[in-house]
Parts: structure tokens; sequence; C-alpha cells
């Protein structure tokens, strides 16, 4: 028996249409670092994507499949183009305009994309990459920004403003399948080439409801989100999508990313959410520490990417401000688990506490299972410790194979999945690189990427756990702690520490301070000072900078 409900597609464009219209007095607020902040209602951001269809597909030729890719901060305008191309059928694609420039042409290649729209302050990144980019037809320009580094260039050259102006403000948007690409996010390439992964109108609404839920991150019509996780990763973890969907206002910072406006922003608009990194927040940290502003109207602040350090989360508590961990990928469209703990655990308890600091809870629509090294199932037991699989409705199935199939199905010309076999299990899984454990009532806890284990004299050894503890000094700013060879151990740890401005530990005392905080033969006898730890092009810790400067004797390493 076949139910009597009716299939409507679960498609961006109804999304688009519920917030302009039930929502549309709701809010993108763009910070321009100077004067007020750029105002445009949802009902505008409406209008103005439709209009940029219009302009899209009959100015630019951009059809149903073609890839659109944008160049851009967080800003109104990127939120228009996050709507305008997967409402009319072609596909968005997001560039990180922090990978470096290969990465950036060989991306821009594999999906073959048409347009770019970028803000002009990035012209300069894109202008000399662009005889390298055969498939680019057309440039548009948003923003203020020196034109003159387009002169000559072999694409058309439209300005963002011009092209949309006088359009019609309404669409006649297409009834797409919901299973069709919609956007398309590249994982950083941190091994081998960047990875491809298509999201569809279907996974997107899910993950918006998602987003959404209580359990999530739980806002409503009365919150205004600060954006600061960007645009170009993993759908700024789904929030442009979500807040349409409740009327939450966004606070968009465009490239005002720094501690000091990020306070500015804070005090002044008074969000009650934001997202980022922990990098952000620790730069945030210090800025309030040395320049107290009132914050209080921040009440959530969302963690992901990477562990948030527990001295951190303890920081942020004390200054109003509740952490919510969260846990995802690329693959995971991103959100995989949010640690809210459970509501019979005493608020204000250590066990409360415990239960934020790990990654969080599963949601109903996202499976997990732990596999050992010899391939068998693991327990949930909150000890068993092994890598992570995932499957669900949001999550990757396969990797793109490049525009040659013309499908965008993530299949390759002749058909056969991009499924290789240290991403994805026989039966379908994402693997995710990540190590940990689950507990009976579903709460993960990663110990570590499997890359970044230390596997000394036979046991397991975690990185993370040693950068928390390291961290939790007063003295420390950021610690990294990666393996490397040993000849005794095989592996042994190696810290690598970034201390705080003015501060006065040593070496020998950070060693010292370990003492009854992680097991003695865990502690690690190489150390080293350094200016910064390496981020990757979204703000994680890039360890196999440090292995390879280590290897290349660049470090001024101690031991003990």
């Amino acid at each position: 028996m076949l139910s009597t409900m009716q299939d409507v597609p679960l498609l961006i464009s109804r999304i688009l249409t519920h917030g302009s219209t039930v929502h549309g007095t709701s809010q993108v607020i763009t910070w321009t670092g100077e004067g007020e902040p750029h105002r445009r209602s949802f009902a505008e951001i409406g209008a103005r994507a439709a209009q940029l269809a219009h302009a899209l597909a009959d100015d630019l030729g951009v059809t149903e499949g073609d890839a659109t890719a944008t160049l851009m901060w967080n800003n109104a305008e990127h939120v228009e183009a996050y709507y305008a191309a997967p409402c009319m059928g072609a596909v968005l694609h997001t560039l990180n305009l922090r990978l470096a420039t290969e990465q950036l042409v060989w991306i821009v290649n594999h999906a073959a994309d048409k347009v770019v729209i970028v803000n002009g302050s990035l012209l300069p990144l894109l202008a000399p990459l662009l005889p390298q980019l055969p498939t680019v037809e057309h440039i548009v320009v948003s923003g203020p920004g020196d034109r003159s580094l387009l002169d000559g260039a072999r694409p058309r050259v439209h300005e963002y403003e011009e092209l949309i102006a006088g359009k019609p403000t309404t669409y006649d948007w297409p009834e797409l399948d919901e299973r069709q690409a919609a956007a398309m996010c590249y994982t950083s390439g941190t091994t081998g080439d960047p990875k491809g992964v298509v999201y569809s109108h279907r996974s997107i609404y899910l993950h918006s409801m998602q987003v959404n839920m209580a359990q999530s991150m739980g806002l409503t019509d009365a919150d205004t989100s600060l954006v600061v996780v960007p645009q170009f990763h993993v759908n700024a973890w789904g929030l442009p999508h979500a807040t349409f969907m409740t009327g939450v206002n966004m606070l968009m910072p465009d490239r005002f990313l720094q501690p000091a406006p990020l306070a500015e922003m804070i005090e002044t608009e008074r969000p009650t959410h934001a997202a980022a990194v922990p990098t952000i927040w620790q730069g945030l940290l210090a800025e309030l520490t040395a320049k107290p502003r009132d914050v209080s109207s921040l009440h959530q602040v969302t963690i992901g990417g990477s562990a948030c350090p527990p001295s951190l989360m303890k920081a942020f508590d004390d200054l109003g401000m509740r952490v919510c961990h969260a846990w995802g990928m690329t693959e995971t469209s991103p959100l995989g688990t949010v640690a809210r703990p459970p509501a019979a655990v005493e608020p204000g308890s250590d066990e409360e506490f415990a239960y934020r600091l790990t990654q969080g809870r599963f949601p109903a629509s996202v499976e997990a299972r732990l596999t050992g090294p010899d391939g068998a199932h693991l327990p949930w037991d909150g000890e068993s410790a092994g890598e992570l699989e995932v499957r669900g409705p949001w999550i990757a199935g396969a990797y793109y194979a490049g525009a040659g199939t013309g499908t965008g199905t993530g299949t390759d010309a002749g058909g056969a999945p991009l499924r290789p076999a240290d991403k994805f299990s026989e039966d379908g899984w994402l693997k995710t690189g990540d190590v940990g454990t689950i507990s009976p009532d579903g709460f993960l806890t990663l110990t570590d990427r499997a890359k970044d284990v230390i596997k000394s004299g036979g046991e397991w050894i975690s990185s993370v756990d040693l950068e928390n503890a390291i961290m939790s000094h007063p003295d420390v700013a950021e610690a990294a702690v990666v393996a490397v060879p040993d000849t005794k151990w095989g592996e042994r740890p190696l810290a690598t520490v970034v201390l705080r401005e003015g501060a006065s530990a040593d070496l020998e005392a950070l060693k010292a301070f370990l003492a009854g905080k992680v097991a003695k033969w865990q502690v690690p006898e190489r150390w080293t000072l350094i200016e910064a730890v390496p981020k990757t092009s979204v703000g994680k810790f890039d360890k196999k900078v440090l292995r390879r400067q280590y290897a290349d004797g660049e470090l001024d390493v101690t031991s003990f």
C-alpha cells in the first residue's frame, strides 16, 4: 500500500519563497567596517535573487546544471547567489578563497565553472588565474575593488548591480527533481587533489530542518546569528538556508574577520548566536580579555571544525557565552552531531560539562558505527575506539568526477561511482577518518584523526587530549601535537606551543604541568616554541606542515 500524501519536491526555491514572504522583514546585515552596516530584508533578498537569476539566464546564458561559482566573503550579495543559482536549476559552486592558487585553478576547471561572481576586494586573487580558466565565460564583480586588474581579460566582465538592474523581481522557479544538484563544495585537499561534494536540493532542505531543531542550533525569529563560518565552507554550516526557514536575522562580517571588528559587531548589533571554528574564538577571547566589551547578548556559540579546548569553553562560560560543540565535515553537509547534554543531567555539574566536551549526539537522520582495524564493528560502550563511519540523507555517497560526465551525479565517464575504498565502505557508508568512541546514549567523543593518532610502543596516544591538556596552561595560546619517528617506540609526540603575549612559562615548566593530567608515558619528551600553529584554509591545525618542518630540521626542538 502507498500513502495518500502529496509528493512535493523538497527544493531550495521553497525555502527562499517561504523566507522572503513569511519572514520578509528579517534582515541580512552586512558589516562595512565603517559607519552603519548595510541592511537588506529577506523580502529584498528574494527579489534580488530573482533579478540575479534572470541575469544569469538571459544575459550570461546559464542553463540547468551549469556551475556558477562564487569567490566572495559573507555578505548579502553572496546570500542572493546562494538562492539564485540553485533555484533556477544551476549549481552554486563556492570557491574557498584561502586555498593555494594552484588548487583554486584545479577546482574551477574540474567543476567547469561558467560564471564567477567575485567581490571586488578579491580581484587581486582571481585576475592572475583567469588565463588558466578556459571554461569561465563571465566575471560578475560586486563591491569596491580595482577593476583595472581585469583589463584585457578573456571572460566578459559585468558589474553586479548593473547586471541585475531593471530585471523582474519575481522568477518562475522551475519544479526540479529534488535529487538534482544544487550546490557543490570541494574538500581542502590536504592529501591529493581536492574532492568535490555535490549537495542536492533534498539534502540541503532536510539538513536545514535539522539545523533548526531544538537539539541542534534551535534558532527562532527572535535570534540574530553572527555567521563567521565562511559561506565557502560547507554552506556556512547550513545557516543561510536554515535562517530563511525560521526568520533568523543574519549578521555577516564580510571581510572583517579580525578579533577587534568581531567584538565591535557583537557589542553594537547584539547577536544572540554565532558560529565559527575554535581559532576564531581564541582570537576573540584574547581581544575581550585585553579590551572588555559588552557581549552579553551572545548566549550561544556554536564551535565546530575541530575540537574546542576545555579551557576555551570555560572561558566563554565565564563571559556568559555558552559554547555548543558540534562535529561535521564537507561530506556531511556538515551537521553530524551537536553536544546538547541530556535533560536528566544537572545543569552546571561536572557531568554536564563532560557531555558538552564531547562532539555531541547523532540526530535521527545520521546513522553511525565504529569500525576497528580488522573491519569489525565495535559497540557503543563509550570505551571501544574505532574509525567513525556514517550514512544518512545529507551524507555524501560519492565524490564528483568532474564536468566531463555532464551529469553532476558523482560518476565518471564510464558510469562507475567515485567511491575510493579509503573513503567509502563496500556497503556505502562514509569513512570519516576520525577515531573515537560512542556512548550508549549516542554521544560521540573523537580522540583523533586516524592520520594523527600517535602509535607509540603499540599503544595509541591522542594528540587532541595532549593539546587540550597543554592549552589549559594559562600561558599557552595554542598547542599542536604531532607524531614524530622514534627509534625505540616507533613514534613519540612532539609538542609545538604558542605562548600568550608576555607569558613567562618555559618548556620544562610546561612539561611538568602535564603531571597528573595525562598518563606519564604519554608526556612528550620533545617540545618546541613556534610563533603560530600552521592552519588549513578553513582554520584547522595543519599538522602535515609541522611534520614536514620537523623532518626538514626547521624546528628548534628541546628534548627532556
